[in-house]
Formats: structure tokens, C-alpha cells, sequence
């Protein structure tokens, strides 16, 4: 009875009068779904299912732990590094690369509790010499890119051009390959469907086109791979994504493959909460996200749908 009392309850993290099915909706369920996959996920993060089995059953708690030692609802890189990337296109108004550049050196130097090798020789690159992107390489085809681009889908919500230039740039600042690209744009666009109103049923021939097209990530039957190399992320994240019909089951399937579970789970969060938005975000994981990074996530979403809308072609 007390717990259907607090569910009733409006959320804390959520700005007052949100409006159930509406963009800022499904645009704070993308990104405040990232965060909670992240922190569910980072337990169980470099473990492999027999492991999470025998440690904890079935992983369904956002009770902080694992090889980082986080505290519950403490959240990792993925959703860190797509706070530094919102905050550079705000404070850009639009788009400047070196202001992207310059929020991951920031944001690396504030010694992150995580970071990639991919992501962290890149960063160190562009301090070294400049340049906004690597030569293109096979040792880059990690799903750092794809797992920090929510805040560029926001951002050109109504320009797709510009979305497809600027998730593009990002991504060859630390991951110039062309699995990599190919990732980062269909999880952008399956995220653009679902913020204009769509469902997941209807971003699902847009899955089956990219796979036709790029048959490496062919997740049917699901390979069972959840490492952070891109075609095994992806496959992850496609098999619960389209398998599952809520953003728990969802969820809880993801994380239990283990493995790069943080960022297939952030992922899978993200298209699943923009689909049954905020609002419909499971508030036993909701509630308990770290308090500054959600009150980060509500206001940088509010300002990137803001400038969106301003830049609107």
C-alpha cells in the first residue's frame, strides 16, 4: 500500500506539469532512461551472466557496486560525456567543434570516474596537436560515439542535415571508423522517429534496412555478444530493444547480459524511455539516480529542445 502511495506521488526529479506523450516528455524519458540504464547497468559492467547469476540472481536493483565501486544511482561516462557534449552545443548556440573539443578535455580533466581508451586517445590527441579527428581505423570501432550523441538528436530535432553532420563530427573526434558512423547514425535515428511521435513498432523497418544494408550487425538470431566493440553493443541493444514491450523488461534483460552492460543498457534505456516518456519511467530506478546529474539532464533537455526549436528549418 505504501509503495502505491509513493508511485502516486509526483517524481522529484521531474519538472511539475509534465505533460504525459509530449516532446519534453519522451525527450527527458530518452535521456533520463540513458542515466537509469548507465547506473543499473554499471554494477554488473565486465561480468558475464553465469556471474551476475550467481551474485546477484537476476540484477534488477540500481544499488551502485561493481568494478567502479559507485555509489547507487551514480552514473559513468556514457551519460557524463553527453552532458560535456549538451553543454558545448548550448554554450555554442548551435554547433562549434572546438567547443566540443574543448568540454571533453574538461571533462577528462575533471577525472571522470570512467573513460574509454578510444575515447581517452582521442581527447589526448586533439590536446596534443589540434586536429578535431583521428585518421580512420579499425581500433576505433568502440560505441563511444553512439553512446553520447542523445544531446546532437535533440539538437537538430528538425534539421536532419545538420544531424547527420554534427553526430558524425562528434563521433571521429575519438572514433573515426565506419562501424562506428553507421551505429551512431541509425541510433539516431531510431531516437528522431521516437521523439516525433512514433513507436518502437514503427522504428523497427528502419532496424531491418540498416541491417539489410550493414548485415554485420544482424541481431536475429541475437548473437548473445554485449561487448563494447559497436556490432556487438548494437545487436544488444536491438535484440532487448525490439524483443521486449516495456522499458523494465527491457532494461533487466540488457543488464544481465553483463559485459559493456553500462552502455547496452544506457541505449536501451534511451529508446525505450522515449517511448512511454518520463513520466512512465520505473520510479524505484528514477528516484534513485544520482540528484545533480538528473537536475542536469531536465535542464540541458529543456534548453536543447529550446534550441531546436529556434533553429528549426
Amino acid at each position: 500500500m505504501l509503495d502505491a502511495l509513493l508511485l502516486r506521488r509526483p517524481s522529484p526529479v521531474l519538472p511539475a506539469g509534465l505533460a504525459p506523450g509530449s516532446l519534453l516528455d519522451r525527450a527527458l524519458g530518452a535521456y533520463l532512461g540513458l542515466a537509469i540504464g548507465d547506473a543499473l547497468g554499471a554494477t554488473v559492467e565486465f561480468m558475464t551472466p553465469r556471474e551476475i547469476a550467481a551474485k546477484h540472481g537476476v540484477h534488477r536493483h540500481m544499488s551502485g557496486g561493481g568494478w567502479l565501486k559507485l555509489a547507487p544511482g551514480q552514473v559513468t561516462d556514457d551519460t557524463t560525456m553527453s552532458l560535456a557534449l549538451g553543454k558545448a552545443i548550448l554554450e555554442a548556440n548551435g554547433w562549434c567543434m572546438r567547443a566540443v573539443a574543448e568540454a571533453f578535455v574538461a571533462w577528462l580533466r575533471g577525472k571522470p570516474v570512467d573513460c574509454g581508451n578510444t575515447c581517452r586517445r582521442g581527447i589526448r590527441r586533439y590536446m596534443a596537436d589540434g586536429s578535431h579527428a583521428g585518421p580512420a581505423g579499425d581500433g576505433d570501432a568502440g560505441n563511444g560515439a553512439v553512446m553520447r550523441n542523445l544531446p546532437v538528436v535533440l539538437a537538430t530535432l528538425h534539421d536532419e542535415p545538420a544531424f547527420e553532420a554534427r553526430s558524425l563530427a562528434q563521433a571521429h573526434f575519438t572514433h573515426h571508423n565506419a562501424l562506428s558512423d553507421a551505429a551512431t547514425l541509425i541510433c539516431g535515428r531510431l531516437l528522431r522517429r521516437l521523439l516525433h511521435g512514433g513507436r518502437l513498432a514503427d522504428c523497427r523497418p528502419l532496424a531491418d534496412a540498416f541491417v539489410a544494408t550493414h548485415p554485420q550487425f544482424r541481431f536475429q538470431p541475437y548473437p548473445g555478444r554485449a561487448s563494447g566493440y559497436v556490432v556487438d553493443t548494437l545487436q544488444t541493444v536491438f535484440h532487448f530493444t525490439f524483443s521486449e514491450a516495456g522499458f523494465e523488461a527491457a532494461l533487466i534483460g540488457a543488464v544481465n547480459r553483463g559485459d559493456d552492460a553500462d552502455t547496452t543498457a544506457a541505449l536501451v534505456g534511451m529508446l525505450h524511455g522515449a517511448q512511454c516518456g518520463a513520466g512512465a519511467l520505473p520510479r524505484q530506478w528514477l528516484d534513485k539516480l544520482d540528484r545533480d546529474i538528473a537536475a542536469a539532464i531536465v535542464a540541458q533537455t529543456t534548453a536543447l529542445l529550446a534550441l531546436a526549436a529556434r533553429q528549426r528549418r
